[in-house]
């Protein structure tokens, strides 16, 4: 069945004076697929029972499987792991990217504050990491979606009615067919916010993605949709899935409870605290004053919540659940600690499912102390990470009491990096499985892991148990 986009009861963008009306400026732009696909979830990534690898004598090369790609799901935030994602691809295009939708910082909060529904400045960033640009037409979608306004708010403004109404010249080499669906979809979100009539929208430093992201969510009312139309119009393999780690369209708050008994409210507030600001947020260690105290968990609580007592629970999104059921090596990226990884892992089901798994489950460990994670070791970056799993601070009902290797079996370090390896603790928790891997020193944030040297060692550890697996197999 073929299915076209239609209005429907959803306004006309010619009666704001933004372009040709909403149907027709869509017509040209055919879903090949069901309508229903849309609140279906992703197929899964599990692989064949056996891969065969082989390797290339070069050791700079990355080793590749010769009849079929290992599956991966990464836990992660939108910046930190972005920088390895071009590597990944050359191992495997076969990955679940797992993502939280709690971000309430720049552009994507005054999104969230005008319109609602759930952040998606993480999932755009992936995207745009994952999208095809390989052609001139795609570095030019690829130029447009990833385009951000100028900081002046009148200035960002002007260029913003340039753009959606099509005059702007990043539509240069955009065919019309992409034109008229990207541009469809912003003259949509824009639609909405002239309806919030009550509230003024700030364009500073805004995203034309996340524009694109919003709008697109909000006229299908669904966020796997508007991940599923982004996916196309980015040119995104097929088998590498953006995931929500909670598919939902309401807002999303997190909140994060101190060893102190202090509560901070905001995913921003706790990580990089800018006092309202649409500056881009510097994710170095860098100026941000200390917390007063550590973090002993984070957790989800409602958009007007202050305190403990508005803790909600959301459920996981079953997508992910499938993924982490079927993957070959189960990863926790480097990033921010309790802000992009933690919130992915304190959900029903998720500890339950790695915690089953005989795959490989490797962290990989930061190269610099940021505020959330001052003074941190290597082991208490584990024991976090468990906690999270477990629930152990959570609703008591619902806590796990696994061993923290159940969880983590491998440590992948970066060379010369900040935080302390304490070995013998490591040990202790059941962690004895821990490889140095080659650096960079980037100018912003310090140490990181050299990305072919990640990737190399990624494929050389699914490969050895792939191997084993297959021996023990015969």
């Amino acid at each position: 069945m073929r299915w076209r986009l239609d209005s429907g009861n959803r306004g006309n963008m010619a009666d704001i004076g933004l372009g040709p009306p909403f149907s027709k400026a869509l017509l040209p732009f055919y879903f090949p697929i069901s309508p229903s696909c849309f609140h279906s979830p992703p197929r899964s990534l599990a692989m064949a029972a056996e891969h065969s690898y082989s390797y290339s004598s070069n050791p700079s090369s990355i080793p590749v499987p010769s009849t079929s790609r290992p599956s991966l799901l990464v836990f992660s935030g939108g910046t930190a792991f972005n920088g390895v994602v071009e590597e990944l691809k050359k191992l495997t295009t076969c990955v679940a990217h797992v993502l939280p939708v709690s971000d309430d910082g720049g552009s994507t909060a005054e999104i969230v504050r005008v319109l609602g529904g759930p952040a998606v400045g993480d999932i755009r960033s992936r995207c745009l990491r994952l999208s095809d640009q390989s052609t001139s037409e795609a570095l030019a979608v690829h130029k447009l979606i990833g385009h951000r306004l100028p900081l002046d708010a009148q200035a960002a403004k002007l260029e913003w009615y340039q753009i959606v109404e099509g005059e702007h010249a990043l539509w240069g080499g955009v065919s019309k067919p992409y034109r008229e669906t990207i541009r469809s979809f912003l003259a949509y979100f824009q639609n909405q916010i002239l309806r919030r009539s009550r509230e003024s929208f700030c364009f500073s430093n805004g995203s034309i993605g996340n524009f694109f992201f919003a709008g697109a969510r909000i006229f299908f009312d669904s966020l796997d949709a508007a991940i599923f139309l982004f996916s196309r119009v980015s040119d995104i393999p097929a088998e590498s899935l953006i995931l929500p780690v909670i598919s939902t369209n309401d807002r999303l708050t997190l909140g994060c409870e101190l060893w102190d008994g202090s509560i901070i409210r905001g995913q921003n507030e706790i990580s990089h605290p800018t006092s309202g600001s649409m500056q881009p947020i510097n994710k170095g260690i860098s100026s941000v004053p200390p917390l007063p105290s550590a973090i002993k968990r984070v957790f989800y609580m409602s958009s007007e919540g202050k305190n403990l007592l508005h803790e909600v629970f959301p459920a996981a999104n079953p997508a992910v659940l499938d993924q982490l059921s079927n993957v070959d090596c189960i990863v926790y990226a480097m990033g921010s600690l309790f802000t992009s990884i933690c919130p992915s892992l304190v959900l029903l089901g998720i500890g339950e499912i790695i915690s089953s798994r005989s795959c490989f489950k490797v962290l990989l460990l930061n190269g610099t102390h940021d505020r959330e994670t001052s003074g941190f070791s290597a082991s208490r970056f584990v024991s976090a990470i468990t906690d999270a799993l477990n629930r152990t601070y959570g609703d008591p009902q619902n806590h796990l009491t696994n061993l923290p290797s159940q969880y983590i079996n491998t440590l992948l370090v970066p060379k010369d990096g900040q935080i302390l390896v304490d070995v013998q603790r490591l040990a202790s928790q059941g962690i004895s499985h821990v490889i140095t891997v080659d650096s960079i020193c980037d100018p912003k944030v310090g140490i990181i892991f050299d990305a072919k040297s990640l990737i190399r060692t990624l494929a050389d550890l699914i490969g050895r148990q792939t191997t084993t697996n297959v021996t023990k197999a015969k």
